[in-house]
């Protein structure tokens, strides 16, 4: 068992930062936080990097927009 800061720089690729604040969770239960790319589409939004490439094509080809998470 890692410490959780380990951890979380493993899952994210990122060490914490109090600048990195978290967003929300999105439609599949990641952690979205300020600053990540998102997928918005009919009222739900997804974290662009946990997609895959087909998941991102469908998405587009049904209206999604990319957004910035604030």
């Amino acid at each position: 068992m890692d410490h959780p800061a380990i951890e979380r720089t493993r899952r994210t690729g990122y060490p914490y930062s109090e600048r990195r604040q978290m967003f929300v969770t999105d439609g599949l239960g990641n952690d979205v936080h300020s600053g990540d790319e998102i997928l918005e589409f009919d009222g739900e939004f997804y974290l662009v990097d946990e997609l895959s490439v087909d998941a991102r094509e469908i998405l587009e080809k049904h209206g999604a927009d990319y957004v910035t998470a604030k």
